[in-house]
């Protein structure tokens, strides 16, 4: 039950399967939402990154962009909301990639690990860290390579650096599939001034597909998924002063599914941490529908809306107080690929 995902994935990605019309999900607290404009194709599995005032999506597995239902994405998409009317495309990355983990610092993009087709397979882990400095370089660069190939982690970036957390690893010489691939507890930071990753304290829960957000000068991992136990609502702190963890309240029951989600996504206004969708496997499957805010105050959750479209896979980040849920999937697993782009205001 657990690889359902990974499975129909594998299938879509080597031309097979059929995308499904979507789910229908009761609606409520509408004022709260509005729509920026949708991506130029529907894509999943994308880790946003947030620069200088402009959002960018980066690679990930997209309709429309072959003959194939889905593929994997080479594709760099960026919107400045207020500004663009539209997603304007960047260079393209070198080699396409799905689960990369894309962070904004001091003008630099980063597009960080992930999954591509390189080994033969359609879940290749990589190392590779890609960068680009938009206006300045016309094709990505090479940046410091991760110590060993890494995906469905989370990323952050604080005082100047960039954390890398949790996710997946290769389990052995065997590169090539998502069956390949363990859960891990690691955390690296990137100083970009030194070029080189250093360990800090490991997260406390190996998982993948978590979400994570920095609030307060803290970085929150909320949820994903293990392969031996499916999803966890567990929910950890991690303070850069002390480099230690603390653990905080987990994801309440939702309305339907079980507790905990995989592939949500995680974004903070002021002191309140936002969490947004997410799949679940068991039962047939599903998506999330709840938006949940967690206050430190009181370290407590509370379901403040539903999305008009709730999605797995998707982004979010917030900017100019409000949070931009972007792309995703409708239904769980490979199937129903959103280019939706929906704002939420706290």
């Amino acid at each position: 039950m657990k690889l359902t995902r990974r499975a129909a994935t594998l299938g879509l990605a080597a031309g097979t399967g059929a995308l499904a019309s979507g789910m229908s999900f009761a609606r409520r607290d509408e004022t709260r939402w509005s729509n920026a404009p949708d991506l130029p194709f529907p894509v999943q599995e994308i880790y946003p990154a947030l620069l200088d005032g402009t959002l960018y999506v980066i690679g990930g597995f997209a309709t429309g962009i072959s003959e194939r239902p889905l593929d994997i994405s080479d594709r760099a998409l960026a919107l400045t909301p207020g500004v663009d009317g539209s997603w304007r495309e960047m260079p393209r990355l070198p080699v396409p990639t799905h689960h990369p983990q894309c962070v904004g610092l001091d003008g630099t993009l980063y597009a960080i690990g992930g999954y591509t087709a390189e080994n033969g397979g359609a879940w290749s882990n990589t190392s590779r860290v890609w960068t680009l400095r938009p206006g300045e370089d016309d094709d990505w660069r090479e940046g410091p390579a991760l110590p060993g190939p890494w995906s469905e982690n989370v990323a952050a970036a604080l005082d100047g650096r960039i954390h890398v957390l949790t996710g997946r690893r290769p389990s052995g010489a065997e590169n090539s599939e998502w069956t390949h691939q363990s859960d891990v507890t690691a955390h690296l930071v990137l100083d970009p001034a030194e070029g080189s990753w250093t360990a800090l304290a490991p997260s406390p829960s190996a998982r993948n597909s978590a979400a994570a957000a920095v609030m307060n000068g803290l970085i929150h991992v909320v949820a994903g998924r293990t392969v031996s136990g499916g999803n966890t609502p567990v929910h950890e702190v991690y303070d850069p002063a002390s480099n230690s963890w603390t653990m905080a309240a987990p994801l309440p029951q939702p309305s339907r599914g079980p507790r905990g989600s995989g592939g949500l996504a995680a974004a903070s206004v002021g002191d309140t941490l936002y969490v947004f969708g997410g799949e679940w496997f068991e039962d047939g499957g599903g998506v999330y529908e709840e938006v949940w805010a967690w206050r430190a105050e009181t370290d407590a959750w509370e379901a403040v809306s539903t999305m008009p479209t709730p999605r797995h896979g998707l982004g979010a980040h917030a900017l100019d107080g409000a949070i931009y849920t972007i792309g995703g999937a409708a239904q769980r697993g490979a199937v129903d690929t959103s280019a939706k782009v929906e704002v939420f205001r706290p």
